[in-house]
């Protein structure tokens, strides 16, 4: 075993052998340098995007501070961890989900229908298409549709609470059932037939 050292001191190959250590040695100190700025910029990039990303979903002071912390401490393990705990929706999204609720709810209840069969009804109709509930009354001066619920025409400005409104209620009720039958028996029994 001494032999195979003197062997190795003596050889050329002996010589270069410290210099390619002495490279490596060299080389492997900014290696790990630059191993190490990494993962710290590494670090501290989830931690940013922690505190960014839960910034955009809560508004809650506590639940950003625990998630950047958690991402802090435990690094990849904590941004896994707050990935699996984390809100599914931003704030933005929440925003705009609303807005579109709102949108439909405003949509739905500027679409007019019929009170009494929930038929979708036309703004300029007078009785309902489906059921002929009356929906409007004309006025008797200037002849535009009025609400049944105006006293006074918005028009013209004539007095139509004290006017018979024209085809009545007891009229549009009854269409269909001959003016023969009665109903005074039996007041909450509905009509039967046909309707139109």
């Amino acid at each position: 075993m001494n032999f195979s050292l003197v062997l190795l001191a003596t050889s050329p190959k002996a010589s270069s052998s410290p210099d390619i250590m002495g490279t490596i040695q060299g080389l492997l100190g900014p290696m790990i340098g630059c191993l190490v700025m990494f993962l710290v910029i590494f670090s501290l990039s989830l931690i940013i995007w922690t505190f960014r990303d839960i910034r955009a979903r809560t508004q809650d002071f506590v639940s950003q501070i625990l998630a950047t912390v958690l991402v802090a401490l435990f690094n990849v393990g904590g941004l896994f961890i707050y990935l699996i705990l984390r809100p599914r929706q931003t704030l933005a999204e929440i925003y705009e989900r609303q807005l579109e609720e709102e949108s439909l709810l405003a949509e739905m209840t500027e679409r007019q229908t019929c009170t009494n069969c929930h038929a979708r009804v036309e703004s300029d109709f007078q009785v309902c298409p489906s059921c002929g509930q009356k929906l409007k009354r004309s006025c008797p001066k200037c002849e535009r549709l009025l609400e049944l619920r105006w006293t006074y025409c918005p028009y013209c400005a004539n007095n139509v609470g004290s006017a018979p409104m024209p085809g009545s209620m007891s009229g549009i009720a009854m269409q269909g059932v001959p003016p023969s039958s009665s109903l005074q028996g039996n007041p909450g029994m509905p009509v039967s037939g046909n309707r139109y």
